[in-house]
């Protein structure tokens, strides 16, 4: 499997499991549960402008944040279409993108002004990986408030995704 395949697998995979996560958080109930809800909008909102953050530096583009989170947390619904945005602009991207640039290092700069430099191809591991951190602690946060949170993991997401790949055999080829 080529980069850009499994990157774009892991995307997708991505903006499944922030959909999953966002719809569970917008059933908590927001009196009883405020302090660990907040908490867990913090996060969510956090690796989402982490996310928008990176989409600039892989375009050579201005963000626009002077930190890694903003003041204010959105409301869960303005959030969630914010998500479900920014997991459609990479899947987008990752139409577009060639392998070869994938390779290719980017100089840029950190919100706390420290210089950086990535392939593109690890800065979009880098914004996946940070994700999946982050649902992680929203989920641990959920268990603690003995809520089941979703079940988030690449397998789960490649199956849902393609329930064909439940009647593979090892004998066949997977795909036949």
């Amino acid at each position: 499997m080529c980069t850009l395949t499994l990157l774009r697998s892991l995307f997708a995979y991505q903006a499944w499991a922030n959909d999953e996560l966002l719809e569970k958080l917008g059933s908590l109930d927001p009196r009883l549960h405020e302090r660990e809800r907040h908490a867990a909008m913090r996060l969510i909102n956090h690796s989402h402008v982490v996310s928008r953050i990176f989409s600039a530096h892989l375009v050579g583009a201005r963000h626009g944040y002077d930190a890694d989170n903003t003041e204010e947390t959105p409301a869960i619904s303005d959030l969630r279409v914010a998500v479900a945005a920014s997991d459609r602009w990479y899947l987008d991207y990752l139409s577009t993108v060639s392998q070869p640039d994938l390779s290719e290092p980017v100089a840029f700069v950190f919100t706390d002004g420290g210089k950086g430099c990535m392939t593109r191809q690890e800065m979009l591991t880098h914004v996946v990986l940070h994700g999946g951190y982050h649902r992680g602690e929203v989920g641990r946060i959920l268990a603690q408030l003995s809520i089941t949170p979703p079940w988030d993991t690449f397998a789960v997401g490649l199956h849902r995704a393609e329930p064909s790949r439940r009647q593979w055999t090892a004998r066949e080829p997977l795909g036949a």
